[in-house]
């Protein structure tokens, strides 16, 4: 038993092909930058946006099937939603508006609020059961949202964003409250965030979706440690190189050479930590590291940004090799750098890391 998708939706200027599977119980978070199909794919699975090609299963059941003309409709599939926005029904209170999907099933409306009430209750809202959404905080709405949509007892819960719209505080406060109330739901669970604290706190697994593609699947520790696309490497603040290793050097398509340590030949990744990255001036130059150096990798390149951070700072370097260099505010001064400046960037083989691309 479990949800087992092959997913395939064509809009203007944007195909999402994607295959995941998630296991009764476990929480699979999508994680990918704006425009990767994230929400396509939830909606894709609630029924919003019929597949155009592919299948979805759940439990041994087809519930979109186009080779085959089965579409189960939405009100009909085993699947609820929390949307990034809740859509919570403005008119309606809040017991109203968990009721909702019930009375959507076919259940009478005494039945419905009976069950909308002890829903409330389960997510400690008892006393707001008469309250309408304008009278509630974004907490509190969003707790709403979810007792409406695991009120109907589905099988795949779907959460587009529950956090964003929330501030610091409440974010941190809903998303314990987020994990205690989805512990007890043994069904197929989907997150979609740009979060990876979300991902980290909530998540079984995670799925990076990117250009409308699964590109890399596994824990978040398995996934920060060897990205496998630029958007991952930026999202845990490291540099990732993609290039064709031989005789104990990756070249990268651009034409960049870096020497690196025991990587057999292939198509490979390299990972450039930011803090194993040493700026100079010039190639002879007094060095952020304080004096001379073994690294058999320099490259010559362009400071295009610089970002503060308490006592560090982080320095986006152009050129044939783009590179993140972390170094202390100390040494910015010393080096007086500025954006538009020229810089060498040099790393040791032994601080990189390789693995088969």
């Amino acid at each position: 038993m479990s949800l087992v998708g092959s997913i395939g939706i064509q809009l203007p200027g944007f195909d999402l092909d994607a295959e995941i599977e998630v296991a009764p119980g476990e929480l699979l978070a999508i994680l990918g930058p704006n425009g990767a199909g994230k929400t396509t794919l939830l909606r894709s699975i609630s029924g919003l946006a019929p597949l155009d090609r592919g299948r979805l299963v759940v439990d041994g059941v087809v519930i979109d099937d186009p080779g085959t003309d089965v579409f189960v409709a939405i009100e009909q599939r085993p699947v609820g939603m929390v949307f990034q926005s809740y859509l919570l029904f403005d008119h309606l209170t809040a017991i109203e508006n968990v009721a909702f999907g019930l009375r959507a099933r076919g259940m009478n409306k005494a039945a419905a609020r009976t069950t909308g009430a002890e829903w409330l209750e389960r997510v400690g809202l008892g006393e707001f059961a008469a309250a309408r959404p304008a009278e509630l905080s974004g907490g509190q709405a969003q707790r709403v949202a979810l007792a409406r949509a695991l009120a109907t007892e589905p099988r795949v819960l779907l959460l587009d964003e529950p956090l964003a719209a929330l501030d610091v505080q409440t974010r941190r406060d809903v998303r314990r409250d987020l994990r205690e109330h989805l512990a007890s739901f043994d069904g197929m669970r989907v997150l979609v965030t740009h979060d990876p604290v979300d991902a980290y706190a909530l998540a079984d697994r995670v799925a990076i979706l990117d250009g409308g593609r699964i590109v890399q699947t596994g824990t978040i520790a398995e996934v920060t440690a060897h990205p496998r696309s630029r958007y991952v490497a930026e999202l845990v603040g490291t540099n990732l190189v993609l290039g064709t290793v031989e005789g104990g050097t990756l070249v990268t398509d651009a034409g960049a050479h870096v020497v690196v340590a025991d990587a057999p030949a292939g198509r490979a990744f390299a990972v450039i930590r930011p803090q194993a990255v040493v700026l100079s001036r010039n190639h002879a130059s007094v060095r952020t590291d304080g004096g001379a150096s073994s690294a058999r990798n320099t490259w010559h390149g362009t400071v295009r940004d610089i970002d503060v951070l308490g006592d560090r700072a982080r320095v986006e370097v152009a050129g044939v090799l783009p590179l993140i260099a972390e170094i202390t505010v100390a040494a910015v001064e010393a080096l007086g750098l500025r954006p538009g400046d020229d810089v060498h960037a040099t790393v040791k083989a032994t601080d990189i890391d390789t693995y088969p691309a």
